[in-house]
């Protein structure tokens, strides 16, 4: 192992989380699942600011970050629905924009080029909407009850960016992928 694969280690690790998130939340031990939820997004900022800083970037870096990114917002998303903390409605739409999401990505890959994986502004933020939901809803769960209208309006923007950032992958792929067979 070489020092610039530390950000992909660090993603690896991330997706090693995964399990014991799962475990704890269904225990309903949500105060440790937060702990362990945090360290997950202060190594997914630590893998961006090592790989950044140093240019340690990497094309299995691309994948595995937000390899993890996923694997652990939809494990989280799953549990909550399934301890009736999130609406299955919601659980199913983030699932669905993933899907469509990936599927997209390998057609565009197999059919048209090698895929450069470039999330845009309302992905982002879309995934900043879900962590920040999920922590939300755990800690409404662990720690101390928040006003409903925090939660339920934290419900309708990740609700709103599930929609427009699907939409726009599908949009702005679809006429990359248009562009790209015309020349």
């Amino acid at each position: 192992m070489r020092v610039r694969d530390i950000p992909n280690l660090i993603s690896v690790l991330r997706i090693l989380l995964v399990l014991p998130v799962i475990y704890l939340l269904l225990q309903r031990e949500f105060r440790l699942a937060m702990a362990l939820f945090f360290v997950a997004g202060i190594s997914d900022a630590l893998d961006g600011f090592l790989a950044r800083q140093f240019d340690w970037r990497s094309r299995l870096g691309g994948i595995l970050d937000p390899l993890a990114d996923k694997f652990l917002l939809v494990s989280v998303f799953l549990c909550l629905g399934w301890l009736g903390a999130l609406p299955w409605w919601l659980v199913a739409l983030v699932i669905l924009r993933d899907l469509v999401i990936v599927g997209g990505a390998l057609a565009y890959h197999f059919t048209v080029e090698p895929l450069e994986a470039e999330p845009s502004l309302i992905s982002k933020l879309n995934t900043t909407f879900q962590i920040l939901l999920a922590l939300m809803v755990v800690y409404d769960l662990g720690f101390h009850p928040l006003p409903g209208w925090t939660v339920q309006g934290a419900i309708w923007l990740v609700t709103f960016t599930v929609v427009a950032s699907g939409i726009d992958y599908v949009l702005r792929w679809s006429r990359r992928a248009a562009a790209r067979r015309r020349s």
